[in-house]
């Protein structure tokens, strides 16, 4: 059983698309002076999710109710473990990290969202071992990204309340300057005093941030701006669009087939050459964050290598208790894919919040964990074990 095990990860490690990204990795460290071109890595990101969505959509069309409601219930399942996810890890970072409150809360959120890039990635090898998943697994990646953000914005509030400073700094952290709501709140009765005594201002304004002015003003920190950002940011709304444009199509092609024939050429045949593109970026950028890691210290870089396997291992669990539930087989293609959706880390869409809701918090150390070590982790090593991981569990307990 190890033998075929070993032979069996091997063959995963070294698939073509897992080799341009050891090639893109290789750039940065032997000083290739080669910069991939920013338009082309947008471009790839837009067809990868849009194409996603289509084959997602399409597959869809042709499920009958039962198999929805399934769909409808691994939507719930999927979007509370990312939220145990999500406090999991900032609960991980607290105890065995010397990281300031604010920012094991933004990595924290940054797990317990998810990676399209993870998520392609593992298609790609799915269908090169010819590994069969459910169709809707797309909108799970949809679905799963949301409750990072959710998890980050409650804690980050909660800590704001509790006295945090406009640097991000809490009462027992060096450094730290006093409750930035309460400061704000003195800067606006100061200035109000000196209009009403002739437009003098006693003491000076003070700095805030974003996150400090919506604690200091009555809006509540779930903004309208801030909810369009979570649930409508472009990544979400490629993928949701795609998934809808493929279903309608997919539900025309039931009748007629020519009418998903030109698209199915462009999103499907070319799917796997634009990933062995996407990936050789995504390896240049990651060997490039690693160099963000000099400062975290021992104890974030094992986080960042150990957390994605403890995550993926824990939704895969879950998903099969739901299995077991129900009494549905699930193909395991999909334990899979649940698997990195529960390992990965976001880059997209939490860091595009994190810059309007959590201003205060680190810029590059969420990204350096996510992209340098987790992403790095997943889809070379983690996506093999993942594989090996669900056939065992499936083999060990079947569902009835």
């Amino acid at each position: 059983m190890l033998s075929e095990i070993a032979h069996n990860f091997v063959a995963n490690l070294f698939q073509p698309l897992l080799l341009f990204f050891f090639m893109g990795f290789a750039i940065p460290l032997l000083r290739v002076p080669f910069e991939f071109p920013k338009a082309l890595y947008q471009s790839l990101t837009i067809y990868l999710l849009v194409a996603i969505g289509w084959h997602g959509g399409e597959l869809m069309a042709e499920l009958p109710s039962s198999e929805l409601a399934v769909a409808g219930g691994l939507a719930a399942v999927g979007f509370i473990v990312n939220g145990i996810i999500g406090l999991s890890a900032t609960w991980l970072l607290r105890a065995f990290t010397p990281m300031r409150r604010i920012d094991a809360v933004t990595v924290g959120s940054y797990y317990g969202s998810d990676s399209a890039g993870t998520f392609v990635t593992c298609l790609g090898i799915l269908a090169t071992l010819n590994l069969l998943h459910d169709s809707y697994m797309p909108v799970m990646l949809a679905v799963m990204e949301i409750p990072g953000c959710l998890v980050g914005l409650f804690l980050i509030s909660h800590l704001r309340r509790s006295g945090m400073d406009k640097l991000g700094n809490m009462p027992e952290e060096p450094g730290y300057m006093g409750d930035a709501s309460a400061l704000f709140a003195d800067s606006v009765a100061s200035d109000e005093h000196g209009d009403l005594h002739n437009g003098s201002r006693h003491g000076q304004p003070v700095a805030k941030s974003v996150g400090a002015a919506v604690v200091g003003g009555k809006s509540s920190g779930l903004n309208l701006k801030i909810l369009h950002e979570v649930f409508l940011n472009p990544g979400l709304y490629m993928l949701f669009g795609g998934i809808i444009v493929g279903y309608i199509s997919g539900r025309q092609a039931l009748v007629d087939p020519h009418v998903v024939e030109g698209p199915n050429n462009l999103f499907l045949t070319m799917f796997k050459g634009a990933l062995c593109l996407f990936l050789l970026e995504m390896g240049i950028t990651a060997c490039q964050r690693l160099s963000d890691l000099k400062t975290a210290g021992i104890g974030f870089i094992m986080f960042g290598v150990l957390a994605p396997t403890l995550f993926a291992t824990f939704g895969m669990c879950c998903l099969h208790a739901y299995s077991l539930a129900l009494g549905h087989h699930f193909e395991t293609g999909t334990y899979a894919l649940f698997a990195v959706l529960c390992g990965a880390a976001s880059y997209i869409a939490v860091p595009a919040v994190q810059r309007i809701a959590i201003p205060e918090a680190s810029p590059t150390l969420p990204l350096a964990a996510s992209l340098g070590l987790t992403f790095t982790w997943n889809v070379t090593l983690g996506i093999p074990i993942y594989i090996e991981i669900a056939k065992h569990l499936i083999a060990f307990m079947p569902v009835a």
